[in-house]
This record gives structure tokens, sequence and C-alpha cells, in this order.
């Protein structure tokens, strides 16, 4: 592995924090040790891995102060800070609840053949593997984290070398449950330790960039293991004519700039019918001026600095595009650096093409590029010209509108009449269409169903010969002899 990693500090443009990544043997030796107590929280069974985790509840919020203290200098942002650790609570709290019922081996069935019984069960990945990124440090670690556990996996955590400071106050809050220090670690690095993880793993989740996202799957494949993709998205909205627009304008400024629209499930390109284009653009415009940066305090606005560097480059590079093409900038529009950090008002752009980088590429910040549609067949065929389909949105007057609109959008999770839902519901299953991801959904009952492998138990219930054995002649003395 390469040496010690200096971190940057997204508000000040500083490097001011190191990570010491694992050498590859010390990051295997590690894994084995995981995979040897996984056998003993396996066997444990559910009561104790539930109490386990009940009990990492309990330190983590003994940590709170110093958790968001991390996170905030992760990335430059208090309030979303807060809500991740929010987040992760309850999310403990949600799969303790839905575990036992998720996991509960079904009873013993009869067959399609009447002499032959179905049992069943469920065996978990010994190491499970985990790469997350940088934009929601903690939550995005935990999202495949806690199910796994549940199951009766050991977990392995690389997150991003961005934001890598909330490992030392999380890996404190694991040591102090004897239970899940076991089989539970978080390692510092970057992409080659990442790499040298899949290595040692049985399963492998993650969570990043389209790129990144091939990367990992090649190597999954290389060693014959799952792997789950959640990758990037480039989410649209169409806004009908008959919606609300004093709704879908909030809406969609909210799903399109939290955490300064560095989500995945951000909405990136907004459909809006000819009929409203004028009045949706005039009063997105006139909120989105509203919204202030968090600078020079952390609390004092909504929009924090752009967390990656290399993404402030990015979205510098579509907004150049699109401004040399054509595009009219009416609020926002540049890369702003205060205080040596980097940052981006809410911008909202029409007079946009589909060819624009900043509407066929992710772009990862606060711009809101916004074209009209005449008919909704238009707008439609506008929301899935894209390699992505991760989530979207539809406004319309009523449910039933907008729900025959979005049964035609190829994207997993879809919010009617809102933005961004899948931040927050979690019941729902959903796929990654396209470029966006692989795998099994990481929403709802099949999220703790990836980790573990079904086995069916075949069982002959008489003495009787099956009909479909060989009618072999019967052994008479001569043929024993």
């Amino acid at each position: 592995m390469a040496g010690p990693i200096g971190v940057r500090n997204p508000r000040t443009g500083m490097v001011d924090y190191w990570i010491e990544p694992p050498e590859r043997d010390r990051l295997a030796e590690r894994c084995d040790r995981l995979r040897t107590a996984q056998l003993d929280w396996q066997a444990g069974g559910l009561e104790q891995r539930i109490e386990a985790l009940q009990r990492w509840k309990q330190s983590l919020l003994a940590r709170k102060q110093k958790l968001v203290q991390a996170l905030t200098a992760d990335t430059g942002r208090r309030t979303e800070s807060a809500l991740e650790l929010d987040s992760v609570i309850s999310s403990i709290d949600r799969w303790c609840r839905l575990a036992p019922q998720l996991l509960a081996e079904p009873e013993p069935k009869s067959s399609a053949i009447p002499f032959i019984r179905l049992q069943q069960q469920s065996v978990p990945y010994a190491l499970v593997g985990v790469i997350s990124p940088w934009n929601f440090p903690l939550l995005l670690s935990a999202i495949d984290t806690i199910p796994a556990l549940l199951a009766g996996c050991a977990v392995v955590v690389k997150p991003s070398e961005i934001a890598p400071r909330f490992i030392k106050p999380l890996s404190e809050a694991i040591a102090a449950v004897p239970q899940l220090r076991d089989v539970l670690a978080y390692v510092e690095g970057a992409g080659d330790t990442g790499a040298a993880a899949i290595d040692c793993v049985d399963l492998v989740c993650f969570t990043g960039s389209v790129a990144t996202g091939r990367t990992v799957a090649e190597a999954a494949t290389k060693r014959f293991i799952p792997a789950f993709l959640e990758l990037g998205g480039k989410d649209p909205a169409i806004v009908l004519a008959s919606a609300n627009l004093e709704l879908a304008t909030s809406a969609i400024l909210w799903g399109s700039t939290v955490n300064t629209g560095q989500s995945c499930l951000s909405l990136e390109r907004i459909y809006a019918a000819d009929a409203i284009f004028e009045p949706f653009v005039a009063m997105l415009v006139q909120k989105a001026k509203r919204l202030q940066l968090t600078y020079p305090s952390v609390d004092s606005g909504q929009i924090g600095p752009i967390i990656a560097e290399k993404q402030a480059a990015t979205i510098a590079a579509h907004l150049d595009e699109a401004a040399a093409k054509g595009a009219v900038v009416h609020c926002g529009g540049a890369i702003e650096a205060l205080g040596g950090g980097l940052w981006c008002r809410p911008t909202v752009l029409t007079q946009v093409e589909r060819s624009m980088k900043v509407m066929a590429e992710e772009t990862f910040g606060p711009i809101m590029p916004v074209m009209s549609f005449s008919t909704v067949e238009e707008g439609v065929a506008l929301a899935n010209d894209t390699n992505y389909g991760l989530s979207a949105a539809v406004f319309a007057g009523s449910d039933a509108e907008a729900l025959e609109v979005a049964r035609r959008i190829d994207a997993g999770g879809i919010s009617i009449n809102d933005a961004a839902l899948t931040a927050f519901i979690y019941e729902g299953e959903k796929n990654a269409f396209k470029g966006s991801g692989l795998g099994g959904s990481r929403m709802g009952p099949a999220a703790i169903a990836r980790f573990m492998r079904k086995k069916a138990f075949l069982v002959k219930t008489n003495s009787a010969p099956d009909p479909w054995w060989f009618d072999l002649p019967k052994a008479t003395d001569d043929m024993s002899d």
C-alpha cells in the first residue's frame, strides 16, 4: 500500500488530517480474524446480534458530539451530518425490529411431489466487504453494514479517503461492544486498499461512481463473488401542466441542492411542460436565490462547500460548456473560492440542450438545468434519454396522472409530487436501471436477503421406490452369487 494520505478540509482547502492505510498483508490478516470470529457471531443467534447492535447504538449516542464534529470536518456541513447519525441510529432500530421476521426459517412444506418434503435454510456469507463514498460518509458506510451484521456476516468497511475523519470515533464506538468488535472493522485507505479488500471478502457492496463501479464488478467477477453496486445518477424531474408549481418548485429545489447536490439521488435534469415553463422557472429562480452558503460560519446558510476538490472541476467544466453553447444562467453559475474552500450557489439554467454535459453526465452539484416539452410522450422520452436510471420525480395535479407517467420512466425509485424520497423511505424495494447499478435492492426486505445463501433440503418421506428409478429385475439366488 501507499504511505500516509493527506486529507483536505473542504471549508479551508488545507490538508489538516492524515490517514495510514494498512499494508496488504496486515489487511488480509485482519480479514482472516473477522472471518474466524464470524463463526461464533452466526452461531450465537439473532437475539445476540440484536443485543450487540443495540449496545452499538448506545455507544454511538454516547459519542454523538465527536461523531458529528468529525463528519462536519469531513464534509464542511453540520445539519446533514447530524441527520446522518440520526439516520444510522434509526436504521439500527428498524433492522433490529424487522430482522426476526425476515430471517425466520420457513416452515417445512410439501413439494409438487407428494412424498418429497421441502425444508430450507439461509446461510450468511462469512465476510462482506463494503466500499463507501464521501458524500454521506457514515450513512452510506452503514446502509449495507447493518443488515449484513444482523444476517450473521462479519463486515470490513473501506470508506472514502476524501472523508475519513469519522472512522476514528466510529471505531471507538465499535470497540466498546465486545461482541461486535471482532466482526466489524473500518479500515482507512484509498482505491488500492479497497481493491485489496475485495481480494479478501466473499461479497462486496460498493457505492460510488460508474467508472469505479465497473472496476469493482470486474474484480468481483474474477473472484466469482457477488457484487452489489449503487452507482451514479442523472435523475430527471417531469413537471406536467397540471402540477402545483408552489409544491413542485420547493420539492425540486430541495431535491437538487440538498447537501450541495452531492447525492446520487439529486435531481439533475428538469423537464417542464410548455404551458407552465415560464412561471415554473421564475418561481424556481426566486426560491433558489434565497438559499445562502454556509459561509463564513458552518451555520450561516443552507448550501455547504463542495466536498471533493475534483468534483468542483467537474461542475465548473459542465457550467462552462453549457454557457459556451448558449445556456442562460438565471442565478449562480460559477465556482467560488471562499476561505480556501470551493463553493457553488444554486444554479438555474435554461436554453440547455440534450448534448450538453450538464444534461448528459453526472454533475453532482447544485445545478438545475430546465428544458421544456410539448407532449407527455416528449417529456418521458427526454427523461429516459440517459445512460442512468437510479431515481426520478413526477409532478402532476393528481397521483393517478403522475403515476401514469412514472410507470414509463426507466428508473428504480420514483417520487410522486415530491423529490428524493428514497432518502427517507426504506421500505420499497427497487433496482437501479441501466448504468446506475447492479444487483438486488438495498431497500426493503430484499436488502437483508442479499447477504444470505439459500439451501434446500429435499426430504423423501416414504420408503417406496420412486417411480423414476431404474426398473431393475428382482435379485435371484443366481444373480447374487
